[in-house]
């Protein structure tokens, strides 16, 4: 870490559960799909990003040499600046060597720089769209592809996204909001007690940033092992049947069209699962999870619209009953087309 920058303890936040539980959760498990930070300015979305930096896990990296053993070391922030180009994001034409070397040359972009690390995107809301198609994309496919003329290169992509933004200067498109696993809505804290403290808190690290961060070393370093720990016991933590279907019961009973609801759920649920050293997922896994990843997930739109449809296919279905004879009884044989449609009707 630059001893130049040293950021807020974690545990030094004052209130805000669901944000310090969704970034961890973030961390310990990447198939969350994401951390959306929604609230107003000053509630702490982008500092809690930035005391990561003392929890972050270590990973395992490729040398530079094919066929070495990779070496280990921590994620890194990496943080997307507000005024990026597409080219910076993507990757693109090193200028310096065109000019002066009169030969092009594709450099990686923020993505590809991002591969292995915790990707932030503050004010997510106010990005070009192309900018941020080209984040979900990589985030979802895990690399990102440059094409300039005849060139053309692929870069690893795969990182932590978390994005924040202030919904009073505009909404996050449907799509993109349904990229992210787990959503935070950083309510200003309500209780003046907490808010008095929030300000004591930050007058003494202003003061002496090293003596804060000292009186909460030994609860941070307690917290990175348990990360690393919970990463470790990620991949062994099942979730029983039962709770499977609660989780899906769940996300019907909400009416939630996109399938990633479950997905962030139940993989939320594991990271949970595995943050308290279990190899089980349990029913409070389920209830502490479930606002973070079902939150701003209904659609009224594509519900009205799903009405139509059964109702329009209810209309078509009559009529061709009344002029259409039956289908008659199937052969033993079926084609892979008559399996589909068997399995749709």
């Amino acid at each position: 870490m630059d001893d130049l920058f040293q950021p807020y303890p974690l545990l030094a936040l004052v209130g805000q559960t669901e944000l310090k539980m969704a970034l961890l959760l973030g961390l310990i498990n990447p198939g969350v799909g994401g951390v959306l930070l929604s609230g107003p300015y000053g509630v702490g979305k982008t500092t809690a990003v930035r005391a990561l930096l003392d929890v972050m896990p270590v990973v395992a990296r490729p040398n530079a040499e094919a066929g070495t053993a990779p070496h280990h070391e921590r994620m890194r922030l990496v943080e997307l600046p507000l005024n990026a180009r597409l080219d910076d994001v993507v990757g693109g034409i090193n200028e310096r060597i065109a000019l002066e070397q009169e030969r092009i040359q594709l450099e990686p972009g923020i993505l590809a720089l991002a591969d292995g690390n915790l990707l932030y995107v503050d004010e997510i809301n106010l990005l070009d769209a192309a900018v941020v198609d080209a984040i979900l994309d990589a985030a979802a496919q895990g690399r990102t592809f440059v094409r300039r003329g005849p060139m053309t290169r692929l870069f690893s992509s795969r990182f932590m996204l978390v994005g924040s933004m202030n919904p009073e200067e505009g909404e996050l498109r449907p799509q993109i909001m349904d990229r992210f696993g787990l959503r935070v809505w950083v309510a200003p804290l309500a209780e003046p007690r907490q808010r008095l403290e929030v300000y004591r808190r930050a007058q003494a690290f202003r003061s002496d940033a090293a003596a804060f961060r000292i009186a909460y070393a030994k609860q941070t370093a307690a917290l990175a092992d348990e990360l690393a720990s919970a990463r470790a016991i990620l991949p062994h933590v099942t979730v029983p049947p039962t709770l499977e279907e609660q989780a899906l019961d769940l996300v019907q009973r909400l009416e939630i069209p996109s399938h990633r609801a479950e997905i962030a759920l139940l993989e939320g649920a594991r990271a949970r699962a595995a943050a308290d050293f279990r190899n089980v997922v349990n029913s409070e896994d389920l209830r502490r999870v479930a606002p973070l990843a079902l939150r701003q997930r209904h659609s009224p739109h594509v519900a009205i619209h799903a009405q139509r449809h059964a109702a329009e296919q209810q209309t078509i279905n009559a009529a061709l009953d009344a002029i259409i004879s039956p289908p008659r009884q199937p052969s033993r044989r079926r084609s892979a087309m008559r399996q589909i449609e068997e399995a749709q009707s």
